[in-house]
């Protein structure tokens, strides 16, 4: 999968889950899912139950349990998924064409600022802020030295400090 691949199905795929929330559909919403799991998985890797229930993906708060839903319960529900997956989709789309995050799936494409046939579409990827190319400030170059040099002296912090009585080794 291209880079320009990811883009336009992530895209696709926010467009549809728009659209869900929309016009909600338990049958579109579960092939929807389908769809964008498996693009995720392609461009990022499978996601393990930790992962799914940190974004909160098919995590409702009112889950109806024990009973068939309602048709307002069952659109309320594909409604909701349909905006955390949204979500999650949005930040994956981020990640990729604003950062220029490279991904598992990446088989060609180039991230921005890096396109050097299109130099007038290139852009800076996301960097820390003393790495971004920012004018240099004499005074502010100097203050972040002192810091560092500040924090060189504290590296020994997570040292021990005196020996454990053989009592408490255990």
């Amino acid at each position: 999968m291209t880079r320009d691949e990811l883009i336009a199905g992530t895209r696709q795929l926010v467009d549809e889950g728009d659209r869900l929330r929309a016009n909600p559909s338990l049958p579109s919403l579960q092939m929807w899912l389908k769809r964008s799991d498996d693009l995720l998985a392609t461009a990022w890797g499978s996601m393990d139950r930790y992962h799914l229930a940190w974004l909160m993906v098919g995590k409702p708060k009112g889950i109806v349990r024990g009973r068939p839903m309602t048709s307002d319960e069952e659109a309320a529900y594909v409604r909701e998924v349909a905006e955390q997956k949204t979500a999650a989709l949005r930040m994956s789309l981020d990640a990729v064409e604003r950062q220029g995050m490279p991904f598992v799936g990446e088989s060609g494409g180039v991230g921005p600022g890096l396109d050097r046939e299109r130099p007038e579409t290139a852009t800076t990827p996301d960097r820390a802020p003393d790495r971004a190319g920012l004018p240099a400030d004499p005074a502010l170059t100097e203050r972040l030295a002192e810091a560092r040099r500040q924090a060189e002296a504290h590296l020994d912090h997570d040292a021990p400090r005196a020996p454990r009585p053989e009592k408490m080794q255990r």
